[in-house]
């Protein structure tokens, strides 16, 4: 299967078909690819990411200002820091499996570049960017809104688990929280590890992923899951 398809696939996925498709091979291009290929600097998704993030943090801000009018500037920051975190900008990478579309040097892929959070939402950021470049504002409106912004209520939830989860303990204070991690496998470049949280040594809840701290968000979900399937 060619790169070309590929990438034809993915524009299908993304809901946008680019006029310059050098763009999109740029949104696409990590530097260590770029350096490998000896491509000049300037075609990795470095400077389409700087773009991007601007063109995301401004089209958020409105967004949340015309959704949450009663909001103080606080909380409207905190909302936003939420939804424009690398965190979320990767969960929302994997949902559309652009891993499988980035470009990589070998030594990154040999190290699970494709999986890394830190790659995948600048990947989001970059592609922001090129979308806004190819197509403008409007079309880079509309991207955000489908990928980032849709299900804002159970992405809220997912982001803010532990410090909910960490609350409802503490309205009584003989309550106990802990996470307990179950395995840790792979090698330390494509760690996996299985969290547990516990409530009064009781399992609330169980996730995964290649961080602690991303499985632990994970567990704590479905531990807010599971409190409020119990009331």
């Amino acid at each position: 299967m060619s790169a070309d398809y590929d990438r034809e696939r993915l524009e299908e996925k993304i809901g946008y078909h680019f006029k310059d498709k050098l763009l999109l091979r740029q949104a696409l291009t990590h530097s260590s690819f770029a350096n490998e290929q000896r491509i000049n600097r300037k075609k990795d998704y470095e400077r389409l990411e700087f773009l991007g993030d601007a063109v995301l943090e401004m089209i958020t801000s409105a967004f949340l200002y015309e959704k949450y009018p009663n909001l103080h500037e606080g909380e409207l920051t905190r909302k936003r820091a939420t939804i424009v975190c690398g965190a979320s900008l990767a969960f929302c990478a994997k949902d559309m499996k652009l891993g499988d579309y980035i470009l990589l040097g070998k030594g990154e892929e040999a190290t699970g570049g494709r999986k890394k959070e830190n790659i995948t939402s600048d990947v989001v950021e970059a592609l922001i960017g090129a979308i806004f470049v190819d197509g403008g504002y409007e079309s880079a409106k509309d991207f955000i809104y489908r990928v980032i912004l849709s299900d804002l209520e159970d992405k809220e939830l997912f982001f803010d688990s532990k410090t909910l989860l960490q609350e409802y303990v503490q309205m009584d204070s003989g309550n106990t929280l802990n996470y307990v991690v179950l395995t840790e496998t792979g090698p330390d470049h494509d760690k996996e590890f299985v969290i547990e949280v516990q409530v009064n040594g009781k399992e609330m809840g169980r996730g995964s992923g290649k961080t602690k701290k991303t499985a632990e968000q994970r567990a704590a979900y479905e531990a807010i899951l599971a409190l409020r399937a119990a009331k």
